[in-house]
C-alpha cells in the first residue's frame, strides 16, 4: 500500500535558473518585421511530482525576461517585458536512478510584472501594460513549452521551447499581432522529499 509519506518522498523540488533566447513577433497590416532575438533570463522554483509509471508533472514558479530588438525604417526599437510565469508540464523520464532522460510539453500562462522600453535616441522608459493608447503590450500572455532534459543525478539540464499564442498587440493597433517564442535553456538540483 503506497502512502502519503511515500509519495511525498518521491516528489522532488528545486530552483531553477536559465538563459532565455526570445523574440516578440510583431506583424502589423503594412509590416512584418524581423526581431533580434536578444539574452534574458529566467529564475525560480520547480517542482516535479510522479503520477503513473514514467510519467510526471512538472510546474513551477518563474520569474522571466523576454523581448525583443527591432528595426523599422531607421528606427531602433527595444521592448524588454518581465513576466511571472507558471508551466503546467507532463514529462515522461526514461534511464535509471543515475542518468534519466525527460520529455516534456505542457501550457504556461505568464502575467508581466515590468520591464523597459527604448527607442533610438530616447531614453529608457518603463514598459506599459495594458490594453489602451498609452500602453506597449498586454499583460497576460499564455502558450505552450515543448522540450527535453536529462537529470544526471539530481542535476537536471533542460531546453525547451516556448511559442506564445496570446496576441499582445493592445487593441488600439488594430490589426497588429505580437507574441513571444522563446528557447530557454535551464539548470536545476533536484531535491527528494524525504530530503
Amino acid at each position: 500500500m503506497v502512502t502519503l509519506t511515500d509519495v511525498q518522498a518521491q516528489i522532488k523540488h528545486g530552483y531553477v535558473f536559465g538563459l532565455n533566447l526570445s523574440t516578440l513577433k510583431l506583424k502589423t497590416k503594412d509590416l512584418t518585421s524581423k526581431p533580434d532575438m536578444p539574452a534574458g533570463v529566467h529564475f525560480g522554483g520547480f517542482i516535479e511530482i510522479p503520477l503513473t509509471g514514467p510519467l510526471a508533472l512538472q510546474s513551477g514558479v518563474l520569474f522571466s525576461a523576454k523581448g525583443s530588438n527591432y528595426k523599422i525604417d531607421t528606427t531602433e526599437y527595444t521592448l524588454s517585458p518581465i513576466y511571472i510565469e507558471v508551466p503546467i508540464m507532463i514529462a515522461c523520464n526514461i534511464g535509471s536512478h543515475v542518468v534519466k532522460i525527460s520529455l516534456f510539453a505542457g501550457p504556461y500562462f505568464a502575467y508581466g510584472l515590468g520591464g523597459y522600453k527604448i527607442e533610438s535616441g530616447s531614453d529608457l522608459n518603463k514598459i506599459n501594460f495594458g490594453n489602451g493608447v498609452a500602453s506597449d503590450i498586454r499583460s497576460v500572455d499564455a502558450g505552450v513549452n515543448f522540450g527535453a532534459g536529462i537529470n544526471v543525478k539530481g542535476v537536471f539540464v533542460s531546453v525547451r521551447y516556448g511559442l506564445g499564442l496570446t496576441n499582445l498587440a493592445p487593441s488600439i493597433n488594430a490589426g497588429s499581432v505580437m507574441k513571444n517564442k522563446v528557447i530557454g535553456i535551464s539548470f536545476c538540483t533536484l531535491i527528494d522529499g524525504k530530503e
